[in-house]
């Protein structure tokens, strides 16, 4: 006739997760119930790509050993939408006309304006992410000549960075 809200309690039977709902009780005979049930499930990441459940319908009253079951597979699609958020420190540099490179010079002003460029990657849920790669490409050399000396590479929160072969390459 009307929505009840069910009264359920989780337990753990045998190694499995159990969710026991009472439907009604005393039930009249010949009675029909429809149930709608929302169930939130987590660390769903290491789950595959579905998840199980087995629902049976029992009766405390009269036990029967062809109590009505059915098994519910429900696919599992993790989502997690990126951004990539970047900032170049100073944000504008202007070399002097006048400046010419020192060659073989081992200091860092001889071999012009420090420029750091910081990238952050947020994920933004909903899902965590695992085994993210980022490749970002620095064009460091123009025509044969060094457009950018790339001095080091840095990552923070526990990321592993594979370094660019051309990485500090006169050691300043």
């Amino acid at each position: 006739q009307g929505q009840e809200k069910l009264s359920c309690n989780p337990k753990k039977e045998n190694g499995t997760h159990v969710v026991l709902c009472e439907l009604g009780n005393p039930m009249k005979a010949g009675a029909q119930i429809t149930v709608d049930m929302e169930l939130s499930v987590s660390g769903l990441e290491d789950m595959g790509d579905a998840i199980t459940f087995h629902l049976q319908l029992r009766s405390k009253n009269s036990p029967s050993p062809t109590n009505a079951s059915v098994t519910v597979t429900v696919p599992v699609e993790a989502q997690a939408e990126m951004e990539l958020r970047g900032n170049s420190l100073p944000d504008t540099t202007v070399l002097p006309t006048s400046w010419q490179r020192m060659e073989g010079s081992r200091r860092l002003e001889d071999r012009g304006i420090k420029v750091e460029h910081v990238y952050e990657l947020h994920n933004k849920g909903p899902s965590t992410v695992s085994g993210v790669t980022l490749r970002l490409a620095v064009p460091h050399r123009l025509g044969g000549h060094i457009l950018l000396y790339l001095l080091e590479l840095g990552t923070e929160g526990g990321m592993n960075c594979t370094h660019h072969p051309d990485l500090n390459p006169a050691q300043v």
